[in-house]
């Protein structure tokens, strides 16, 4: 039997029982190095605190609007005729916008100057009347009653005539308000109105708005306010304002900034109850026309420079129903859970104004599994990344193959 056993297994048999009795005992005293219960120190990023002076800024959101909106509308009542501007363009003060038809207020003119024509001849023939009736009445030919009845046709007639030049006035004016015109320079709004449309003075034809320069609106925290009125020695009236000079910059939708600062113009009259802010506007130059009414708009505002400021990354701090807490690691790397004050956003980082000291370290990856007294293993970012891209290289095991092994089978992916 044994003889046996040795030719049918031979010299590879062998081998395989050495190497197993090999491996066994290293797996036993592998497995007898983990205390049975104890979990693993979990491995966090950390950050150091930094301090350095830092420029500060202060952002709101606002909306632009036209320095002047005209909301053209007729003043008189008819069909209109003809759209004679170029929708959504700049227009000159005084160009044609809208023709309405005129030949009923042409009418109206004619029969109001006949009407000034037919006074003006009533009043001639009465003062013919009191020129020939004065003499007599000296004489004694006519009475005194004849005389004061031709002058006071006179003067009702002088009354007549002044009517008919008011109603040939109000008829000119009727026939001059059926071409109307732009009262301001500015780009001209789509027309609301068709043409062959009844209009009148309830409809709005379409908005013309002057562009350069543009307003922006934006709320400013009552804070910001009472900071305003400290640096303008208590007045904020008086155009005061804008002696702050050019100190607005623009950031529009898309996160460009606009090449051109604004100036703070008007601070408005109240604080609103409902969100504790105030309006201001500012100028913005718009030469180009590009900024339109309505344009989201983002204001910053220069604040200038905070001294030894302490900043950290954002994602290290957690917002808890308006607590902010700062997971601290310890020389001893034992988690202290700080609730902190913040300040201003600085690009990625936060300025904490109380709460933690320079040089101490800050958990920003892993803070959900954190808790306060708990041993932890800190890992600085430049490590955690490059563990990451090692992960990422590792090509996975295929299916069936020993981990550790690469299997014979498997062939490398292919672009």
């Amino acid at each position: 039997m044994n003889s046996f056993s040795r030719k049918a297994w031979g010299p590879k048999a062998s081998r395989s029982g050495a190497i197993a009795l090999v491996i066994v005992p290293i797996l036993f005293a592998g497995c007898g190095s983990v205390e049975p219960g104890k979990k693993p120190i979990p491995e966090v990023v950390v950050a150091d605190v930094t301090q350095r002076d830092v420029p500060t800024y202060a952002d709101w959101i606002g909306t632009a609007e036209g320095f002047n909106n005209a909301s053209i509308r007729p003043q008189v009542k008819g069909y209109l005729l003809e759209i004679a501007y170029h929708q959504g363009s700049l227009v000159e003060k005084g160009s044609l916008l809208f023709q309405i038809d005129p030949r009923e207020f042409k009418a109206q003119l004619d029969s109001a100057q006949g009407q000034l024509g037919e006074a003006k001849a009533k009043l001639s023939k009465t003062k013919t009347h009191v020129a020939r009736y004065r003499p007599l009445a000296k004489q004694g030919a006519i009475s005194q009653q004849e005389l004061d009845d031709a002058v006071q046709n006179m003067l009702s007639a002088e009354s007549g005539v002044l009517s008919a030049q008011a109603q040939v006035e109000q008829a000119r004016l009727n026939l001059g308000w059926t071409q109307i015109t732009s009262p301001i320079k500015g780009i001209a709004g789509i027309s609301a109105t068709q043409i062959g449309d009844l209009v009148g003075p309830e409809s709005l034809l379409a908005t013309v708005s002057q562009l350069d320069p543009i307003k922006v609106n934006f709320p400013i925290t009552e804070k910001a306010y009472l900071n305003i009125v400290r640096l303008f020695g208590g007045e904020t009236g008086r155009n005061q304002l804008s002696k702050a000079g050019p100190i607005l910059q623009l950031y529009l939708a898309d996160g460009s900034l606009w090449p051109d600062r604004g100036t703070p113009f008007v601070l408005g009259r109240n604080v609103d109850e409902k969100t504790g802010t105030i309006l201001i506007e500012g100028h913005f130059p718009n030469t180009s026309n590009v900024l339109r009414p309505g344009q989201f708009a983002r204001v910053r505002v220069d604040t200038g420079t905070q001294k030894d400021a302490l900043l950290i990354p954002q994602k290290a701090v957690s917002d808890i129903q308006g607590k902010y807490l700062v997971s601290v690691v310890s020389p001893e790397n034992v988690v202290e859970v700080r609730s902190v004050e913040v300040g201003e956003t600085v690009s990625e980082n936060w300025i904490i104004t109380k709460g933690i000291k320079a040089g101490e370290r800050v958990v920003v990856e892993g803070i959900q599994k954190v808790r306060t007294g708990m041993k932890v293993k800190p890992v600085p970012p430049q490590t955690s990344q490059k563990k990451s891209k090692t992960k990422a290289a590792m090509p996975a095991p295929s299916s069936g193959a020993t981990p550790g092994r690469r299997s014979e089978s498997a062939e490398p992916l292919k672009s």
